[in-house]
C-alpha cells in the first residue's frame, strides 16, 4: 500500500472522529435543554460514515493476505443525522415548558452513554494519530535508505 494512501485513510479517520466528538459534545451540552432555537425539543445527533472499502474487505474475519490494497480507501462521506428517539417526559409542573399535565419534554440523551461514546471516539482519534505517525516514520526511514 502506498504511503500516501495511508495518509489519506488516516486523515479521513481523523476528520470522522472529530465530527463524532463534536456531535457528542453537542448532545451532552443539550441534554437538559427543553427547547432548541426552533422552539422544539433538541434531537440528539449521531455521525454516520460511509467507507470506501468494497465488498466488506475491511471487516474482521478476512485474512490480510487476501486484501486488495487498491480497494482500501478512507471514509467517503460523513453525515450528521438526528436520532429517531422520542423525548423523555419528566414530571416538573413548576417548569415554564411543562404541559397541562405537568410534564416537560426533555431530549433523550443518556450522559453515561454519551461519555462512553466520547471516550471511544477519543481513543479512535488517538489511534489514527498513531497510524499517521507510524506512516511518517516509515516514509522518513525509506528516504534514509535511498540516500
Amino acid at each position: 500500500m502506498p504511503v500516501d494512501s495511508i495518509f489519506t485513510i488516516g486523515e479521513s479517520g481523523l476528520d470522522f472522529q472529530r465530527s463524532r466528538i463534536e456531535a457528542i459534545a453537542a448532545n451532552i451540552a443539550n441534554a437538559s435543554a427543553t427547547r432548541s432555537t426552533g422552539g422544539e425539543v433538541y434531537k440528539p445527533v449521531d455521525v454516520v460514515a460511509t467507507s470506501g472499502a468494497s465488498d466488506g474487505i475491511a471487516f474482521p474475519g478476512y485474512r490480510y493476505s487476501n486484501l486488495d490494497p487498491g480497494a482500501l480507501q478512507g471514509i467517503e462521506r460523513v453525515e450528521v443525522v438526528e436520532r429517531n428517539s422520542e423525548p423523555r417526559m419528566v414530571f416538573d409542573p413548576n417548569h415554564p415548558d411543562a404541559d397541562s399535565k405537568g410534564y416537560v419534554s426533555m431530549p433523550n440523551v443518556d450522559p453515561v452513554v454519551e461519555m462512553t461514546n466520547l471516550m471511544a471516539a477519543t481513543r479512535a482519534y488517538e489511534a489514527n494519530i498513531r497510524v499517521l505517525n507510524a506512516a511518517k516514520a516509515m516514509a522518513m526511514k525509506s528516504m534514509e535508505l535511498g540516500e
